[in-house]
């Protein structure tokens, strides 16, 4: 029996809010998973067709206003759309991300020029802020900016660019100002600036390696080394020295987005686990009768749900305007270790096929290891709680 028809939090939600919830749950049963099932196995990439689908639902402008030509909602909705696209393959749901956050310290103009084409699914971002050796540790940055004439030139390396070949621009943090000595202002100095370059390509005078990931397929992941590249007039973001508050102003919203990826993550697993439970027979009967099976079944849909309506709430605080920022944390902590426990649950009740390329689920469990890694590690997460808590 599928999970999909009866979840608990249903009566929080409008109609409007489970229609929308419908229309991506139909969209990732028709669309994403049969493509993820597909090409997950073989490394390959999200095709276009799918991205252009996405494009014609709204889903690249969930946030972006109404004026812009997005859709105008809030995060709430933004998690229930992402969590459905997740539960068919985690990488479709990053893609929503491209076109709608990190756009804070955009000016007016920059506004009217690129949030309509966002919207449309047009003009989708790779974000370029980690280093090999600033990760969690962001303002250690080393890749600089120097001006030249009205523009910039970048040099230095990036890490973990996800879609930095496909993308429409790179948003590349840079120090437009050495380090500061003082340790509290490291992350003085670092600017933001956006590289728009044809799809399918990098910019000139950068070069990249894809990293050799063990999940997180259907886009490449880049090592990318910028050796003097061009940044146009006109194209920094925000204040020259104030990019670090760009890079960290929608953290929480990036938080809710990797909560409601696990969510979707660990429900694949439970609803594929159902199934294979269902239709497996040992010793002359399904598995599903056997109380072990049962047992795990029950404690993956009660650690789904209960990550499920933290996040709930988190999204109801940001919407309502209230800072948010330690529950983020929460909700983004306790959704991906449950999302590890949950997928590595899925793969012990398919046994020997889970530990297969033919079931879905051997995915879902490798997608859900690396959501505890990037937007901030569990330990990231824990230490802003624990100050908040404890104090520094």
């Amino acid at each position: 029996m599928s999970t999909q028809g009866r979840t608990r939090a249903d009566t929080h939600l409008s109609e409007d809010r489970l229609a929308i919830r419908t229309l991506a749950r139909e969209f990732t049963a028709r669309e994403v998973l049969p493509v993820a099932n597909e090409l997950d196995p073989v490394q390959g990439e999200i095709p276009m067709e799918l991205r252009d689908k996405m494009a014609g639902l709204g889903f690249f402008g969930i946030l972006i206003p109404e004026a812009y030509g997005g859709l105008g909602l809030g995060v709430f909705e933004y998690a229930l759309v992402v969590e459905e696209l997740a539960r068919g393959w985690m990488s479709v749901a990053s893609l929503v991300a491209r076109g709608q956050q990190f756009t804070h310290g955009l000016d007016e103009a920059q506004r009217a020029a690129y949030l309509p084409m966002m919207a449309r699914g047009e003009f989708l971002s790779a974000f370029a802020l980690s280093e090999a050796e600033a990760g969690s540790d962001v303002a250690s940055m080393r890749c600089r900016a120097e001006r030249d004439g009205d523009g910039w030139r970048i040099h230095g390396q990036k890490m973990w660019c996800t879609f930095a070949d496909g993308s429409d621009y790179l948003q590349v943090f840079a120090r437009t100002r050495p380090m500061a000595a003082d340790p509290k202002r490291r992350s003085e100095g670092i600017s933001c600036f956006l590289m728009p370059k044809p799809r399918g390509t990098l910019p000139q005078g950068v070069t990249g390696t894809p990293v050799r990931k063990i999940g997180y397929h259907g886009w490449k992941t880049w090592e990318l080394s910028f050796d003097g590249a061009r940044v146009e007039p006109g194209m920094m973001l925000g204040e020259e020295g104030k990019g670090f508050r760009i890079a960290m102003a929608d953290l929480d919203i990036a938080r809710v987005h990797t909560a409601a990826r696990a969510i979707g993550l660990a429900r694949g697993a439970l609803d594929d686990s159902i199934a294979y439970a269902g239709t497996r027979v040992q010793f002359g009967r399904p598995i599903a009768d056997k109380q072990a099976i049962r047992f795990k079944i029950a404690d993956m849909a009660t650690r789904i749900e209960a990550a499920r309506a933290l996040m709930y709430q988190v999204c109801a605080e940001i919407d309502g305007g209230r800072r948010s920022s330690v529950k983020a944390s929460m909700v983004k902590q306790h959704a991906t270790e449950m999302a590890e426990w949950v997928t590595s649950e899925g793969i012990q009740i398919h046994g020997g096929a889970g530990y297969t390329t033919d079931f879905a689920v051997e995915r879902y469990w490798r997608d859900a290891r690396l959501t505890k890694i990037f937007e901030g590690t569990s330990e990231i997460q824990l230490k802003i709680i624990s100050d908040e808590l404890l104090g520094r």
